[in-house]
C-alpha cells in the first residue's frame, strides 16, 4: 500500500518520482495533469502497470483547477479532475469526459484524545463550522450531536484547499445542498472565497496541514485520512442517520447515480438517500481530446485506462475507493470507440 505521510510528503514524492517516472517523463511514458483526490490510487494503478507494461505515468498531482487549464493547454494527454465539465463546455472544447473510479470526501480533525469516528457531525453544524459562525469545539451544537464526548474549548481552525480543487467543488456542493446560508453566501466552485481559515495546496496539503495544526478542522479523500491516520469524523446523513466512511457507505451513495442519462457522465453523488450512504461522495473524471493531437499518445492513455478498469479493481479497493461498475465501463469503452478518433 502506498503511504504518504505527512512529514514524508516530498521524500514520498521523489521516491515516486523516480519509480514512476513522475517529473521525468520517458518517450513512451503517459502524460496526465490534475485532481490530487485520486492521486493515490492513480500512483498504485502506475507502479504496477510499469511493471507489467513497462511504460510509466507521468501524472502531475495539482488540483482539478489545474488539470483542467493543462488539457484545453494541450500540455498533456490527459487531465483528470473531480469537478466534471458540462456538456456544453466539453463540446466547445472538444474533450471527451468519463469518470475512473469514486471515492469519500471526510472531515478531519485535530483534537488530542478524540479518535477517528468517535466525533458526530451534521451537515449544518459542518456548515456553521466553515462559514466561521461556530467558532469553539465544546460549541453547543457540536455537544448535542455527542453526548458523552468530552470537547474541548479550543477554537476551530479550518483548513481548507487553496488551489483549484475538485474535492472542494463537491464539499462546497454538499454544503451548498444542506444550508442556506452557504448557497447563497459562498456557493460551489472549484476555488470558492472561504469566509474563514488556512489555505493548503492538494489534498496532501491539507492533511499535512491538519495535523500539524491543534484544534484543526479540513476535508480531504478518505485515502489520505487512512493513510495518514487522521481523525475523520462520523457524519448525519440525508435520511437522519449517522454513518461511518465505509467502502459500503460510498458506495450505497453511488447506488442511485444515473450515468446513462448524465451528460458527461456528470453525476454529482453528495446527499444521496438512503440509510446507509455517506453524504461527501465523489467519482472522479478523466478529459481527454476527441481529436488528439498525438494519437499515439491518446492511444497509449486509453490502454492504461483499460487495464486500471480491468486489473485495478482490487487496488482501488484496498485504499478504500469504490470501482466503477461493469455497466457504466461498457459505456465508457463505448464513448472511447464512437467520440476519440486516435486513427
Amino acid at each position: 500500500m502506498l503511504h504518504i505521510k505527512p512529514t514524508m510528503l516530498k521524500a514520498a514524492a521523489a521516491v515516486l518520482a523516480a519509480t514512476l517516472g513522475f517529473g521525468t517523463a520517458q518517450a513512451a511514458d503517459i502524460s496526465g495533469a490534475g485532481a490530487t483526490f485520486p492521486y493515490p490510487i492513480y500512483a498504485k494503478w502506475a507502479d504496477a502497470y510499469k511493471k507489467d507494461t513497462g511504460i510509466g505515468l507521468n501524472y502531475q498531482s495539482i488540483g482539478s483547477g489545474g488539470g483542467i487549464k493543462q488539457i484545453k493547454a494541450k500540455t498533456v494527454t490527459f487531465g483528470a479532475s473531480d469537478a466534471p465539465l458540462k456538456a456544453a463546455e466539453l463540446e466547445e472544447a472538444g474533450l471527451v469526459q468519463f469518470p475512473m473510479v469514486m471515492g469519500g470526501i471526510v472531515p478531519v480533525v485535530n483534537l488530542p484524545g478524540i479518535k477517528p469516528g468517535e466525533l458526530a457531525l451534521d451537515g449544518d453544524t459542518l456548515a456553521k463550522m466553515f462559514l466561521g459562525e461556530i467558532k469553539a469545539w465544546n460549541d453547543p451544537a457540536i455537544k448535542k450531536l455527542n453526548p458523552g464526548v468530552n470537547l474541548p474549548s479550543t477554537a476551530i481552525a479550518v483548513v481548507h484547499r487553496s488551489d483549484g480543487s475538485g474535492t472542494t467543488f463537491n464539499f462546497a456542493d454538499y454544503l451548498s445542498k444542506v444550508s442556506k446560508k452557504w448557497a447563497a453566501d459562498v456557493g460551489t466552485s472549484t476555488a470558492v472565497q472561504w469566509p474563514v481559515g488556512i489555505g493548503a495546496k492538494g489534498n496532501e496539503g491539507v492533511a499535512n496541514m491538519t495535523s500539524q495544526t491543534g484544534g484543526a478542522l479540513g476535508y480531504v479523500e478518505y485515502a489520505y485520512a487512512k493513510q495518514n491516520k487522521l481523525t475523520y469524523t462520523k457524519m448525519a446523513n440525508k435520511a437522519g442517520k449517522v454513518v461511518a466512511p465505509t467502502s459500503e457507505a460510498f458506495a450505497a451513495a453511488a447506488a442511485n447515480a444515473d450515468w446513462k442519462g448524465t451528460p458527461g457522465y456528470a453525476v454529482i453523488l453528495n446527499d444521496q438517500p438512503g440509510d446507509k450512504t455517506w453524504p461527501i461522495t465523489s467519482a472522479t473524471f478523466i478529459l481527454m481530446y476527441k481529436q488528439p493531437a498525438d494519437k499515439a499518445a491518446s492511444t497509449a492513455a486509453l490502454k492504461f485506462f483499460d487495464w486500471a478498469y480491468k486489473h485495478g479493481d482490487k487496488m482501488a479497493q484496498e485504499l478504500d475507493y469504490i470501482p466503477m461498475p461493469e455497466s457504466v465501463v461498457k459505456m465508457v469503452e463505448g464513448t472511447w470507440a464512437e467520440q476519440i478518433k486516435n486513427k
